[in-house]
Order: C-alpha cells, then structure tokens, then sequence
C-alpha cells in the first residue's frame, strides 16, 4: 500500500467473527505495514504471524503507556494513558514482580480445581434459564453472569455488587465519551479501594485477602498499584470471558455443520474453543511503542514509533492456518495469538479455556434445540474499538 492508501484502524466489523472487510489489504501486506489511528497517526501495524510472535517477546517494544510516544487507539484510551495500570501497563522487571504475585493463581492446577465451582454455576444459571422457558437473551442470562460470579468468588469480591462493576465495566470499555470513562474508573478504583480497606480490617478468602496479607502487608505492592490490580483482574476476568460465550455461541449456531460434529463427538470441545479463539480474536489491537530501532521483515521500525498486532488479522495468517476463514476443529490452533505471547500473554488463559469449555459444552447438550430467536443480521454486536461480543442474543429452544 502506498501511503494514501493507509487503512484507518480500528474499524467495524461486518460480520462479528470476522475481521472488518476494510482489512483486507493489511492481509496481502503482511507482515507489517502502516495504519492510521483516530487522531492521524500513523504507526506500524504487524499482521504476519512469525513476526507477531517475534516482536511481541521483544524486550525492544515496551507496554509502558506513560510513555509519551506511547500510541491510543481511541480518545477514552488517550484520556486514561496517564493513569497507572499494573501488568499490562508496565515493563519488566515491575511487571515480572508483580506477575510473580498472581502466577500462583492461575495454574493448570489451580484452574482444575476450580472446574466443579464453574461447573455447578453453568448448572445453576441454565436452570434459571430453563424454568423461565424460552425465549432468552443469553448475553444478560448466561455468558455475562456466568464470568462474572467464578471472578468474584476467585478474588474475594462480593458478587451482590455485580451490576455496579459490570456497568463500570462496560463504560470503561464503550464509554461514549473520555469523561465518562474517567468517571467510570474513578467509581472502580474507589469501590475496589473501600473493599481492599475493609479486607485489611476483617480478611477473607479470595485473591485479594492474599494480595493484601502477602503483599500489601510487606510493601511489596502499594495501595494504589493494588487497586489496579484488582480493576484489571475484576474487569478482564469477566469481560473477555463473557464476550467469548456469546460470540462463540452465535458462531456456533451459525455454523450448523460444525456444530453437529462438536455435538457427534465431545471429546473435540478442547481443540473447538482454541479454534474458536483463533477464528474470533476478540480482542484485536494489542500495543506497543519502541524503545529501539528494530529491523524486522525486511522493514525498520524506528525508535518512539508505535507499533499494533492486529490479532484478528495475524491469526488469518495462511501460513500459520491454512483455509483460515473456515472453522475446522481438527487444526493444531494452539499457537494462534488470541491471547497475547511473550511476557505479557494472557495471564488468566488457563480460566478462560476452563470457563469456555465448561460453559459451552454444557449449554449445547441441555438445550439440543437451541437457536437464535432474531435474524442473525439483526442481532447487534460491538463496534471496532472495543473487546468484540455480542450486545445481546434472543434465543430460543
């Protein structure tokens, strides 16, 4: 593409699994070349999978945002830039200590004996769902609860407060405005700030209770760099999640096909939901600005450059995923970049694959009759500058 040709990022999607049309020249451009953002910068955008991988465990693109050269994706982003944020805000060797306090928490292990606490509220929210009879708007019934209870009960917060922090939440990521945002932030620091507060005086058992007597305690974190921590957990823990279900269910229901292989044989519901995040890459636009010079493919990306991994658009990549647009659940998907790679991958992955497996193979085989209840193109879905999903599901079975 010449430079008048540059492809404005983010965009719309058409279609909700799919990655926006107007994509489709960053397809044949791979695996880096140029997009243009809101407020007309211009940063490199990388699309090739084995160049993804290589830059992002590049200790030469940082993730530290307070850095001036730091590129936004939108106006709420740029407004909220300044802010301190914990993990994926920051660059090693901060980052890997306070990687360090969460590990424990996240491992294969962990996550194995959290899979009958998921199992049983699958169990209790399609009950609910069942007794009501259908119709359903699944999105509000199922996927969005569903994350939303296994995070509080993993951290220790109350889930009687749900409906503050998902609405937070939703302005935090979709907020109409960078104040609104803003506002939405300053609610779920103070929130989270007053549970951390009154944890210190009477602990319980969650993530947090640990945090605050194994950390906190010893200085090792300060109350602020806390309640970040918690914000991102509480957000991220429920939000991907949540936006997964949905998406993933309308994909499913929109691939007849697929579906009844998934049904005839269970046992491929591992490899489908690593397919599922391949083929869906919610969370499209991961990044980063250099440090460094970098020569890569043939290309230089010059110091304070920004540079975005258009997920969406790497895990298309023919070379690493022949016939991409097509699910196929007996491709090796492990290696897509739905989660990240490198050292600031996904922290909570393991959970996610557990919820996504657990949810999904238990919706389909209790309700065998489920379909969607709306024209599929009248069903609405999120725009491009935010974690993709549905905005709501009208089933039926």
């Amino acid at each position: 593409m010449t430079q008048s040709e540059t492809v404005d990022f983010p965009q719309d999607r058409t279609c909700p699994y799919h990655p926006p049309a107007a994509y489709d020249p960053l397809r044949t451009t791979r695996p880096l070349t140029r997009v243009t953002l809101y407020d007309g910068r211009d940063v490199w955008v990388v699309t090739g999978h084995s160049a993804a991988r290589e830059l992002l465990a590049d200790p030469r693109l940082s993730s530290d945002r307070s850095r001036d050269a730091f590129p936004a994706i939108n106006a709420r982003f740029a407004a909220a830039r300044n802010r301190r944020l914990t993990l994926l805000g920051v660059d090693d060797p901060r980052h890997r200590t306070q990687r360090r306090m969460l590990v424990p928490s996240f491992t294969l292990k962990r996550v194995a004996a959290l899979r009958p606490r998921i199992q049983e509220t699958v169990d209790r929210l399609l009950d609910a769902m069942e007794a009501a009879g259908p119709p359903a708007e699944l999105v509000s019934a199922f996927a969005l609860p569903l994350p939303s209870m296994v995070i509080c009960a993993l951290l220790g917060v109350p889930y009687a407060d749900h409906e503050f922090f998902e609405e937070q939440s939703r302005r935090l990521l979709r907020g109409p405005t960078p104040a609104d945002t803003q506002d939405a932030r300053d609610r779920m620091d103070a929130y989270l700030g007053e549970l951390i507060d009154a944890k210190r005086e009477q602990p319980g058992d969650g993530l947090l209770d640990e945090l605050i007597q194994e950390q906190l305690r010893e200085e090792a974190l300060d109350r602020a760099e806390l309640v970040s921590m918690a914000t991102l957990l509480l957000v991220a823990g429920h939000e991907t999640t949540a936006n997964m279900i949905s998406l993933g269910t309308f994909t499913l229901l929109r691939h007849p096909e697929q579906l009844a292989e998934l049904r005839a044989d269970p046992g491929l519901m591992s490899a489908a939901v690593e397919e599922l995040l391949r083929f869906l890459s919610i969370a499209d636009g991961l990044l980063r600005v250099a440090t460094e010079d970098i020569e890569v493919a043939g290309s230089i990306i010059r110091a304070d450059e920004g540079v975005l991994f258009s997920t969406s658009v790497i895990n298309r990549d023919t070379t690493a995923f022949p016939e991409p647009d097509t699910l196929d659940w007996h491709r090796t998907a492990r290696h897509h970049v739905a989660f990240g790679f490198g050292i600031h991958q996904c922290l909570g992955q393991n959970l996610a694959r557990a919820e996504l497996e657990i949810a999904l193979r238990t919706l389909f085989e209790r309700l065998p009759g489920l379909r969607l209840a709306a024209p599929a193109e009248k069903i609405p879905f999120k725009p491009g500058d935010t974690i993709q999903g549905m905005l709501e599901l009208p089933v039926t079975w």
